[in-house]
Parts: C-alpha cells; structure tokens; sequence
C-alpha cells in the first residue's frame, strides 16, 4: 500500500484553494413545493393544458426529491436528488440545474453542486457518484468508471450567465481548474485526447468498442466490457467535454482576474481544438467519432459527437454536412428525436434499449443548445417541438415523466424508470421556456430574448431576470406566426426586449414605471 499511500497524498495547489472543504454546513430544511409554488415562472400557452400540467408536475416531483444535508453525508447544504439508486450522479445533477434554476426564486439549487466540491480530493479528484446517506465515494479514483463527464464549468458558466455572482466564480475557479488537471493527469493518452468509459461517459451501453479477447460466455460479459473499459479509445465527447471545460475555466478566469493555470488551460484549448478538428472528422461520413488505438475512426455515429458543436471547432463548411444527419430518416430523426445513436447502426434498438436508441432529455437538451450556438435556431425549434410533443403525450397516458424515452413512439423505451425529475424536467420546463415560448434572458447586455413562434396566446409570468428582477411576458393569438406580435410586458428592472417571429425584428426599452409595456 506504500506507493498508493504516496499517491493519494499529493497536492494540487488550486485543490488546497478548495473554501467549500472548509465551509459550515447548511443543515436547514428544503421549502416544499406548496409553499413556494408562487415564486415560481407561470407559463402560458392556451390549448396546451396538457404541457401546462406536466410542466407542474416537474416542479411538483423536484420539490419532493429536495433533501437536507445531514452530518452523517456531510453534504455542503440541501440537494436535488437524482431519482435513480440513492445516489447523487454529477452529470444527472449538472442538467437537473439547467431546468431547475428557473426556480431559483424559490431555492438554490445550483448548491447541489456545492456538495461534489465539498468532497474534492486534495489531488483534484471529484467521484462522480456520492451516497446520499453517508457522503462517500462510490468509487475508487484510480477506477476507469470513477469520475466523468466534466460538465461542471459548463454549469457555473450558465448560472453566473443567469444571476451575475462573481463571487461563485471565484469561489469555484481552483476547484474546477484542480478537476480539470486530475483528469488530464489520470483520464488523458500520450497525444493529449481523453478517454472514458461506459459509466465514466454516462452513455453506459453504447457499443464504443469491442475486447476481442475476453471470453463471452455470457451477454453480461460482453456489456462489462463496454460499461468499465475504455478501450483504448480517443473518445470524442470526452475530447468535447475537456476543451469546454478549458475554454470556459478560461472566461472565468477573465472575468475573475485569476492568474493561476492560465497558460495551462491555452495550450489545453488549443491542442484540443487542433485534435478535434483534425483527428475525429471523417470526410467519408462527414461525422465526428471515436477515434480508435489503430489510429481508423469508429464507425459508431453518437448523439455524444453533437458536443462538438457548443465548442465552436466545426469548420463553416463542414457544418452543414455534419447538422444535416439531425434530419436524415436514416440516422437521427426518428418519429421522436434525436435518438441516442443513429438508426443505420446495427446496434440501434427501435425500443431505446438505453442508450442503443432511447431518446434522452439531457443530450437532447445538449442537442438543442448546441444547434443554437452555431446559427440553427429554426432546426432546433422544429426539434425542440417534436421532443416536447412525445414527452408530454407520454405524460398524458402514464401521469409522469422518464428517464427516457423510445425513439419509435410517445412512450418510455423499454429500460427507464419513472417519476425521473433529475433531467426529465428538461422538456416540461426549460425547453418548453427556452425553444417553444422561446424565452431568453442575456444578462450581459440588460436584455431578453424572445424568439416567437407559435400562434397561439402564450407567455410567461415571474420570469426570473438576474438574482432579483422579473418579468411578465405575454403574447397575444396571431393569425399566423409572420404576422407582427402585440406583446405585453411588464418588468421590476430596465431592460431592452428583443422580440424575434419569422416576419421581422424589434428592440424596445423596457421600463419598471408605468405598469404594462
């Protein structure tokens, strides 16, 4: 044990900066959700009772999975939980938090975060799984499934977009950055790619590989294989995932002032950006993929490869081709999209079969963003809407939401589990606010976005603007989505509304005086 002793004693100097080692626990109780419904964002959207109650029901689920922390955890405060084994997952809670911190009026959720950073390693390692009732590690660091996928930049990003704490950033700058540097210490190849495996990913039984020489004598061996190897892979959304990471430590560090690891997470941004771009991409399939240890590319199309598109490496004239498989039959639209992996590969189950075709809310909503950021809003709307369509019709049959869904029917696909608010809540709430009433907020610029689309009355009330403001938000039925919007609006803050529909743009000055806009 002598040289693991000596291991598991080094120290990362941004992890030694760890303040939420040190922070007092909150030990108070979570509100509950009858107390609290008020504060939260009120939609409406006249003939959609049915996306209304499943939007409700969300928060309703959300509320009921809040947990106190307890000393035995040691838990840094109260947290939404991940609704699967009496775990908390990292990746489930970071897109929990996408949907979940529109009710930020009514509780804190990014806090749940608060908790992995509580249990930071002092070499920089973050398990990716924590027992809810003792606070312990699920897993060994030196474990290939231990930790991954490396998202929480991406979530402190969009919550400092959304409320302006510069002080969080701070706060959370050397946790991430000694993150960041366990993983490309332990989770990185010789040419500067990284690696998970089928846990570590998140996409458990995606078929990313095959070991020739293990003995099959069962299913169950040949599953083993995929969900705790890596095998030798340069695997792409972890690629995606550590550029993002870099180029967002990156921002944090501007806007922080922080010097530390800086010329670190350059290179890291740029080798990543280069590798990407030159060593994932086939011209043949215009794709991007695993690039396996012969140096051939996977023939395995991933809904994972969509990463790429929120770290701005695709090329202006691949980009095109490579958004062009969202809508072939034949690979990614399916009756409900977008399907784990594409419908051409033999391991695709018409059923989900988990990740072998189900369809699930947080790459979906990864999806969605993704296609914003390089231009294509009328394509993610057009799936946002078939998306929010199938989760809401299999809400009206089975009274709640999944963990995913078949790719084949408005149904849950043949291994999901039920009541799954920890990113079921993605659809029902923020794709339902963000891509279908199409609201926006831009803190940066004082501004809300409002791209409309639909021709039905609908709109939002006590839009959270900031860490104290809101608005009310309302549009008026149209003949047709070209046709001019009459709008009101009502806001506690000066702000400027940039209001977008297929016929046109305009931007008007808001002001809190005077009651409706």
């Amino acid at each position: 044990m002598y040289h693991y002793d000596a291991v598991s004693k080094l120290v990362n100097h941004p992890a030694a900066r760890n303040l939420f080692l040190v922070a007092p626990q909150e030990l108070n109780l979570p509100p509950r959700f009858e107390q609290i419904r008020a504060l939260l964002p009120q939609p409406i959207w006249d003939g959609h009772s049915s996306a209304l109650d499943c939007y409700w029901k969300c928060w309703e689920l959300a509320f009921a999975h809040l947990h106190p922390a307890t000393e035995d955890n040691g838990f840094a405060g109260p947290f939404i939980d991940t609704c699967f084994n009496g775990h908390l997952f990292l990746w489930d809670s970071v897109f929990a938090l996408n949907f979940a911190r529109y009710g930020r009026r009514a509780f804190d959720f990014q806090q749940t975060l608060d908790s992995f950073y509580r249990k930071q390693h002092q070499d920089g390692f973050i398990c990716r799984e924590l027992t809810q009732d003792t606070g312990e590690d699920c897993f060994h660091r030196f474990d290939p499934c231990s930790t991954g996928p490396n998202l929480f930049a991406w979530s402190e990003w969009d919550h400092w977009l959304a409320i302006g704490d510069t002080n969080r950033l701070r706060r959370v700058y050397p946790v991430l950055l000694a993150y960041h540097q366990w993983l490309k210490l332990y989770r990185s190849w010789p040419d500067g790619s990284y690696w998970y495996t089928g846990w570590a990913s998140g996409v458990d039984n995606q078929k990313r590989h095959e070991v020739t020489w293990l003995d099959r004598r069962s299913r169950q061996e040949e599953t083993d294989s995929r969900w705790f190897l890596n095998g030798h892979l340069s695997w792409v959304e972890a690629c995606c995932h550590q550029l993002l990471s870099a180029q967002t430590l990156l921002k944090i560090a501007e806007v922080t002032g922080e010097s530390e690891g800086i010329e670190f997470l350059q290179e890291e941004a740029e080798r990543l950006s280069r590798y990407i771009d030159e060593e994932l991409w086939s011209p043949s399939s215009q794709f991007f993929h695993d690039r396996q240890a012969d140096g051939t590319l996977s023939p395995l199309k991933s809904v994972v490869a969509f990463w790429v598109l929120l770290t701005g490496v695709v090329r202006p004239e691949r980009l095109d081709a490579f958004v062009s498989h969202l809508g072939n039959p034949s690979e990614f639209e399916t009756p409900h999209r977008v399907p784990a992996i594409s419908r051409d590969d033999p391991s695709f189950d018409t059923d989900g079969d988990y990740w072998n075709g189900g369809v699930w809310p947080p790459t979906n909503y990864m999806v969605l963003r993704g296609l914003e950021a390089v231009g294509k809003r009328d394509l993610a709307h057009e799936i946002a809407l078939n998306h929010h369509d199938h989760v809401v019709r299999c809400y009206e049959t089975t009274g709640t939401v999944w963990e995913n869904y078949s790719p084949s029917a408005a149904t849950p696909s043949r291994l999901s589990k039920p009541d799954n608010v920890g990113w079921s809540g993605l659809a029902p709430v923020a794709v339902l606010i963000e891509n279908i009433l199409g609201i926006r907020a831009d803190l940066l610029k004082n501004r809300v976005v409002w791209d409309i689309r639909e021709t039905s009355r609908h709109g939002l009330l006590n839009y959270p603007f900031g860490a104290t403001h809101s608005l009310d938000l309302i549009c008026q039925a149209r003949n047709h989505s070209s046709e001019k919007p009459i709008v009101e609006v009502k806001s506690t803050v000066l702000l400027e509304l940039e209001i977008l529909w297929p016929g046109g743009q305009e931007v008007r000055t808001v002001h809190p005086q005077g009651g409706r806009t």
